[in-house]
């Protein structure tokens, strides 16, 4: 019985995607949940695994064709499991038992056997005098202080999904007035906090405590205080949102990919923690569905895990902010007259200049910069 291997669903909103490699080849052996194909869509790759054992019978697609969901893309001949190697078996032991039979009936029958032919010996190459050397042009720009050697280039095709990306942003550019205000925040009371309970948080809750958490509530009491900052412009209306959806940046092999951490304002901090942790997971090995990418109403990027000590980073449409965190270094810093060295941190929020003023965007940072240097607000509802 041949079954169909079909495009999955992937989300309300997207309706092809690509067929980026096939991980079997016809005739190849599969069993239940074998990985058989990758295809990429404009957000996500999706694996496309096999819901029976059997043998991949046929190849409908190839590795680059634009496909549809439902669309079947090859089929399974499905057998019962180690049916097909048995098979295969039996067809080598009855191979090499012809063949012994027919090797004794020449035999019988004097007929001569093919004989091994020794290669023929390899005729003297004759020597070829040696060209003269040619004065030529110097037309590589080595004479103008280019670097000479090798100067390959290589040309590969963009993945839908970078192409994706560089579509939205910058459409983002196109279409938003973005402007970037920035701040800088003393991280050692949530170091401290981190450093007192992260032990015990991870043996009670079973994930580490982070620093994306503290951030996440942070800009949670900023939204709360300046809903417009957690608002979008659709057609010539404003749309508020009374609920808080965070987008997480994660940095892929084959790109950024933001997933969503839904109605963030009713969550735990070790709620947040599991669930960005989870969701690092399945964004590395491929996991994430389209309904993890849609809905966020904010962001938050860090690029600070890569060095990076001061950025202004592009809208996620179509959102109308975006936080980025940055690395964290001591700095002298002034407190009560006197100078001190802190572990700081720059921030920067970008944000559409179409809705959100300058004051309110300022006052935003500047509550998740208090927030986060008395963390005890967070608890105290202050």
């Amino acid at each position: 019985m041949d079954i169909e291997i079909k495009v999955p669903s992937l989300g309300e909103s997207e309706s092809e995607a690509t067929l980026v490699s096939w991980q079997k080849q016809p005739g190849d052996e599969v069993a239940e949940d074998d990985v058989l194909a990758e295809i990429e869509s404009d957000k996500i790759t999706m694996e496309v695994t096999a819901f029976t054992n059997g043998v991949l019978k046929e190849v409908r697609r190839q590795e680059g064709d634009t496909v549809a969901p439902g669309e079947v893309i090859g089929l399974i001949e499905e057998r019962a499991p180690m049916e097909s190697r048995k098979k295969d078996q039996a067809d080598t032991g009855k191979s090499s038992r012809e063949k012994a039979q027919a090797k004794d009936a020449a035999a019988e029958k004097k007929i001569p056997q093919p004989a091994s032919v020794e290669p023929a010996p390899a005729k003297p190459v004759k020597a070829v005098k040696a060209l003269e050397p040619v004065s030529l042009p110097d037309v590589s720009g080595a004479a103008h202080g280019a670097v000479s050697g090798n100067r390959a280039e290589e040309r590969v095709p963009m993945s839908r999904l970078r192409k994706t990306i560089a579509a939205r942003l910058k459409e983002a550019q196109n279409t938003a007035a973005i402007l970037t205000t920035f701040n800088e925040v003393n991280m050692q009371p949530v170091m401290d906090l981190r450093a007192r309970y992260r032990d015990a948080f991870k043996e009670k809750h079973g994930v580490n405590l982070g620093f994306m958490s503290f951030f996440v509530k942070a800009c949670i009491e900023g939204l709360k205080r300046f809903p417009v900052v957690n608002a979008c412009i659709e057609d010539t209306d404003i749309i508020y949102r009374n609920y808080y959806n965070i987008g997480i940046a994660v940095s892929t092999d084959k790109g950024l990919v933001v997933p969503i951490l839904r109605d963030t304002g009713q969550m735990s901090i070790a709620g947040i923690e599991a669930a960005i942790a989870d969701y690092a997971t399945k964004a590395r090995e491929g996991g994430l569905l389209p309904g993890d990418l849609r809905g966020g109403t904010f962001s938050i990027t860090n690029g600070g895990v890569f060095g990076s000590l001061l950025s202004t980073p592009i809208l996620n449409p179509p959102q109308s902010a975006i936080l980025s965190m940055h690395a964290i270094q001591k700095r002298p810093v002034v407190e009560a007259d006197q100078i001190v060295i802190r572990p700081m941190m720059y921030l920067a929020l970008s944000y559409d200049h179409r809705i959100i003023d300058g004051r309110e965007a300022v006052r935003f940072l500047v509550t998740v910069k208090e927030t986060l240097e008395y963390p005890g607000r967070m608890l105290l509802d202050l």
